[in-house]
Formats: structure tokens, sequence, C-alpha cells
């Protein structure tokens, strides 16, 4: 039998994606003072920089629209705008949300499966290999996307002017920045510039990705939990036949607690994320149209890193919706795993305890966003059908415009 995993190697991915940018989730249990200031540092000092390029990308943004021939390269800093109010929002959830979000891991920790006959019985090792396969395909694109558009035009100027003898060496950027001051004329205000956005597009990138990361390993865990109290209940009914009732009962009790425990653990998961999930949700709509926009307007070289981009987004959505109805389902299934026991002969007692648990499954456990109905795949169809809306009629105005 395999060695038990640790609730540190269960949320490892996004801890440490979070670390590489001075975002430190254990903070408060580091002894390394140095450490933990060094932290910060690097976090404040990234974010500072960060704000700082969104804000030329918003000048940078209003003064193309102020022209039809540039409208265009509005429309390509658009959803880079859009991705950078997401990563920027999800941060700030995070810091408000701070300490709920380390009760709710601290939670989650003490509810883990310890021993590894607990998580064979819990089925850990299935469920981490695939969310550890979502994680790994979701930060690879992600990651992709911000590496695509800031180290390309470095890489293009080194190969044409070190390998394809091209005269110069063309300082250009991977964002469309507006600079109060000339970022091309000198070579070290260049390169400086130029570090500037890549550590920015990573952090952004990072940020994104890490607060999903946090939430698709919540997730995980809770439908693990409500998937083991469902096999619980159906396998419960061999079990009342050789043993009395009360030992029945108390069995029924602590599933109900453990019931509970999971559905005050997905509260925990919507306090924290509920208002990150709506601003993503609003811009995705409109980031995924505007993504779709340049693809089918621009050159062959810029499509490939907007089809990443593209991908990524639509990943993305797509990955939330999945666990959200995920977590719906395996919540309502502990409803049908209650009935459909053989509670015909149990004690009085004992059915009106399946009753409570029956009747708190049908409102199950979900991801929600504010006016939003619980997130499903329902919720996915609506973002591609509103970008899709939205895209028809950017093409539709820009083509009119055209003619």
């Amino acid at each position: 039998m395999p060695e038990a995993r640790t609730f540190s190697e269960f949320i490892r991915i996004p801890i440490r994606f979070y670390q590489t940018i001075g975002e430190d989730l254990y903070e408060h249990r580091s002894p390394h003072r140095i450490r933990r200031l060094l932290l910060k540092s690097l976090l404040y000092l990234g974010f500072l920089n960060f704000n700082i390029l969104v804000v030329g990308e918003i000048i940078y943004f209003v003064k193309a629209l102020n022209s039809f021939a540039t409208v265009l390269e509005a429309t390509g800093v658009a959803p880079c705008i859009g991705f950078s109010f997401v990563a920027d929002f999800k941060q700030i959830a995070l810091t408000v949300h701070r300490r709920t979000l380390r009760e709710h891991l601290d939670q989650m920790e003490d509810s883990f499966p310890k021993t590894a006959i607990q998580q064979v019985e819990y089925k850990l090792p299935q469920r981490e290999r695939v969310m550890r396969r979502v994680m790994a395909i979701f930060a690879l694109l992600c990651l992709a996307y911000t590496s695509t558009f800031s180290l390309y035009p470095a890489l293009k100027a080194a190969v044409q002017y070190w390998l394809l003898g091209a005269p110069v060496f063309e300082r250009n950027f991977g964002f469309a920045i507006w600079y109060p001051y000339n970022a091309t004329e000198k070579t070290w205000v260049y390169w400086l510039t130029y570090m500037g956005q890549v550590h920015g597009a990573y952090l952004a990138g990072v940020a994104f990705l890490s607060a999903d990361l946090v939430l698709v390993a919540s997730v995980t865990q809770l439908c693990m939990h409500f998937d083991y109290i469902s096999r619980c209940l159906e396998e419960f009914a061999g079990r009342s036949e050789k043993s009395s009732a009360q030992e029945d009962l108390q069995y029924l009790q602590a599933l109900v607690v453990k019931h509970a425990k999971c559905l005050e653990l997905s509260e925990h998961v919507n306090s924290i994320f509920s208002f990150s999930l709506l601003l993503n949700f609003l811009t995705a709509s409109l980031t995924i149209c505007f993504i779709g926009f340049q693809v089918t307007a621009s050159s062959t070289e810029d499509i490939v890193k907007y089809i990443i981009f593209l991908t990524t987004m639509l990943v993305q959505v797509f990955v939330i919706c999945y666990y959200g109805d995920e977590l719906m389902t395996s919540s309502q299934r502990i409803g049908d795993a209650a009935y459909n026991q053989n509670w015909f002969d149990c004690d009085r007692h004992y059915k009106k305890l399946l009753a409570i648990i029956i009747m708190r499954s049908q409102k199950p456990a979900s991801i929600r966003a504010p006016t939003f109905p619980p997130i499903s795949f329902r919720t996915y169809m609506k973002v591609i059908s509103m970008s899709y809306q939205f895209f028809a009629l950017l093409r539709t105005t820009y083509s009119g415009k055209g003619n």
C-alpha cells in the first residue's frame, strides 16, 4: 500500500505558485521573520509594478479608441486589461478574506484523511490524479499565454539580429502600454522596462491561476467527502442487521455531523471566492469576444498568441464550471443514497435522522457568484453564448465602419 499523502502535498501546487510572487498563505506558521519580510516586499513591489502597467494599458486603450485606424489595437489591449482586472481582484479578494481562507485551509486539513487506509477508502488517489492533471493543463496554458506575449518580441528580435543578420535589434514590447517616457530610446531603459513587463505578466498569470487552483483543490476534497458519505449510506443497510439500533443511530449521527461540516466548508468557499467569480464571469464574456475578434482580424503571427489566450480563457471558465457541476452532483447524490438504503426496518429515530439528511441534500452545495445561479455547465454555455453575441456585434460594427 502506498504511503499516506499529507494535506500539504495535496495543495502544494497553488501554494508554491503563490510563493513565487511573494504570497505565502501559511505565513502565520512561518518562524522566519526575514523570509516573511522578503516575500512581502516582493509581493508589494510586484503588484505596484503590475498596477502601473495596467494604468498604462488603460491609457493606451483610451487613446487608441479615439481613431478608427487604431481600433484594432484597442481591441487587442482590451483582453489584457480584462485579464489584469480579474487577476488584481482575485488578489484583493484573497487579502480581504485572508483570515477566512486560513481558517478554511486549517479545517480542510483537519478533515483530510490521514492514514493510507483512509485515503484508499475515500478514493483520494483517483481524485488527486484527476485534480493534478487539470491543474497541470490549466497552469501550462496560463503561463504559456503570459510567456508568449511577454517573451516573444525579444526572442524574435534576437533571432533576426544574431541569426538572420538584421541591421538593428528591434525594440518592441509584448504588451501595448503607454509610457510617459521614450521606452525604446536607450538600451538600458528598454531592457528595464521590458523586464518590468515580463514580471508583471508572470505575476498576473500566477495571481489569476493560483486562486482558481485553490478553488479546485477545495472542491475536489469536498466532492471526495460527499462521495464517501454517499457510499457509507448505501453500504449501511447490511450493517444495521448485525448491530443494535443505538449503534446504527450513532453511526448515522456521525455521518450527519460530517455532512454538515462539508456544507459549512462549501459556504467558506463561496464567501472567499464569490465576488472574484462574479468579476471573472462578467469579464470572461467580453475577453473571449475581444480575443475572438483579434483571431479573425490579426496577422498570422499574432493569431497564434491570441489562440493560446483564447484557449486559456475557455479552459479556465470550463474548469470552474466543471467543478461547480461536480460539487452539486456529489452533494445531491447523498440524498439518493440515503433514500436507497434499506431503512424500512430501522428505528424511528434513525428514520427521522435519515429524513434530515435527505432534506439537507435537496439544496445541494454549490459554487455561487452574486446574481448568478449556481455555477454548472449551464453557466459555461451562457458565457459562451454571451461571448458570441458580443463578438457578432463587434464584428458587424467594425465591418460597417470599415466600409
